[in-house]
């Protein structure tokens, strides 16, 4: 496309004709089909399976047959030390004062986070100690836990320690101590169930039951459907999620708890909210019961709450139904382990079914993902300050060639050559190309962003997502537009037969920009921007 020559002032006869605008939307058109179809064959789609098998709830009422009448007691809390295998960490046991005999005792295990026992399950905890139960909440361990690396294996070793401290302690009944898991604890506590038969009884609470690559997928997909995004969005699911993500770890997001819960045996209560978007609500619930039947456990109690969320919170506090309920479970137990109702609360409503994510056909590896990323958007970012250096150092050139040409009286004036320059027209359109690729990329990522800060916080804001992903593929369509009108430029001057672009620079500098932008056109067509529909 490009080929050195010197800079030609002239107008070319072409533009003295005038070009047709149609050549021009036809051409913008094509470019934007080939990209739609580029996108399309490059990575899988989205389209999850609709739930067909809807859990039956028995009744409306949460209450817990045969649980025993709560007393109150005043509560007194400590702390204690929890020795682990090469650290340690600190817990907070609440204990019922004025007990009669030892009671049940619960060990809370943490969903994400850095979980600190002064800011986690406070309510969960103070609740269950009102009522006659020892509650431990221990920090979670830090320092084998990040964003990348995570062993639930390990974890529930860890949190199993604390279960061991429980059981010596004085108020505790050591056969009665159970484990409360919440969100990611729920792919920890199965474990610890499957690996110490002595567990009394477990509490499963917004447990996510698929591995985490389905959850995060499954959630998404709701998260979106409720800020109600462009149906295009949705492609970035499976080809986001699907990926290895750029750095490497986050070996956990496959990690499947099934085999685990196939050895639970003991007692489980299954606890969800039916305003939490994020978890499999009902196909969880169902999973738990068949996983647990495996073992020849049948004794699965399941209750959801009507319009709570993840942390089983109505108008940001804890639901007190469910607090009851619990307490009243653990204390009752075993009676209440087989009661009736089994399935009970509100009716859950979950429409598709969290699956494995189809993986991606190309841009499966993060890291090139970012990398072919970073290369493209350099190669647009330098090409400008090459030519802008080559320009400075032409400029001292001429000054030194003028001072050294100073002609005598009688001697004919030296030639200064003109520097090499782009061709008539090619520099602008070439910087309209590379600035708004690297445009349109920040958009969608910014984009991205605020969608994923509005789904989070279940929020609508159709300015946001529709407007944002529209001016998204605004900007898009006017790269390809800038692509066509430089093409249509080279085109021209080369049948004019003038120079395009002058020096070893400017040449690889426009080859930059050029290679650079297609890179990113593409990487944008992946993501959906080129979408054909809406």
């Amino acid at each position: 496309m490009l080929r050195p020559g010197f800079r030609d002032r002239r107008t070319l006869p072409h533009e003295r004709r005038g070009g047709s605008p149609y050549r021009v939307v036809a051409s913008t058109a094509l470019g934007i089909v080939v990209l739609a179809v580029l996108g399309a064959v490059m990575g899988p789609q989205w389209d999850p399976v609709p739930l067909a098998d809807p859990i039956a709830v028995e009744t409306t009422d949460t209450a817990i047959g045969g649980a025993p009448a709560l007393r109150t007691y005043d509560v007194a809390t400590s702390t204690v030390t929890v020795r682990l295998d090469g650290a340690a960490v600190q817990a907070q046991i609440s204990v019922p004062v004025g007990l009669d005999e030892p009671a049940p005792g619960v060990v809370f295990v943490h969903g994400a986070g850095t979980g600190k026992f002064a800011r986690a399950f406070v309510e969960q905890a103070h609740a269950l100690a009102a009522s006659g139960i020892v509650a431990m909440v221990p920090d979670k361990r830090l320092d084998t836990y990040t964003t990348r690396h995570r062993d639930y294996v390990q974890m529930a070793a860890d949190y199993d320690a604390s279960v061991e401290v429980l059981r010596r302690h004085a108020d505790v009944d050591p056969d009665r101590v159970g484990v409360y898991a919440e969100s990611e604890g729920g792919w920890i506590a199965p474990v610890m169930a499957a690996e110490d038969p002595r567990l009394a009884f477990v509490v499963l609470v917004s447990s996510p039951v698929v591995p985490p690559r389905e959850q995060a997928a499954f959630a998404v997909d709701s998260y979106l459907r409720n800020t109600g995004v462009p149906h295009g969005v949705f492609r970035a699911i499976p080809r986001a999620v699907g990926m290895s993500l750029p750095g490497g770890g986050f070996e956990y997001a496959d990690f499947d708890v099934t085999p685990f819960q196939r050895q639970m045996r003991q007692p489980v209560l299954v606890v969800y909210g039916t305003g939490d978007a994020s978890m499999p609500t009902v196909q969880g619930a169902e999973q738990i019961i068949r996983d647990t039947a495996i073992a020849g456990n049948g004794d699965v109690t399941v209750r959801y709450y009507e319009g709570a969320n993840h942390g089983i919170r109505v108008h940001g506090d804890v639901s007190q139904q469910f607090l009851g309920d619990l307490s009243g479970w653990v204390l009752g137990l075993p009676a209440t382990a087989s009661s009736e109702p089994r399935i009970a609360g509100a009716q859950p409503v979950q429409t598709y079914v969290a699956a494995p994510v189809p993986e991606p056909w190309w841009l499966r590896d993060g890291d090139v993902v970012l990398g072919t990323v970073a290369v493209a958007a350099g190669l647009i970012v330098l090409a400008p300050l090459a030519v802008g250096g080559a320009r400075t150092v032409e400029a001292v050139r001429a000054r030194t060639h003028r001072r050294r040409a100073v002609p005598a009286d009688d001697a004919p004036p030296a030639v200064v050559r003109r520097p090499a320059r782009f061709g008539p027209g090619v520099a602008p359109r070439l910087a309209v190309l590379g600035g708004g690729t690297v445009l349109t990329v920040v958009a969608l990522v910014v984009y991205l962003v605020a969608v994923a800060r509005l789904a989070l916080d279940y929020e609508r804001n159709d300015w946001v997502v529709q407007g944002g992903w529209l001016l998204v593929r605004l900007l898009g369509v006017g790269v390809v537009v800038a692509a066509v009108l430089l093409a249509r430029r080279v085109h021209r001057l080369g049948v004019a037969h003038a120079p395009v672009v002058g020096g070893v620079v400017r040449v690889v500098a426009g080859w930059a920009v050029v290679v650079g932008s297609a890179v990113l056109l593409v990487v944008l067509a992946y993501w959906g921007v080129f979408q054909l529909g809406i």
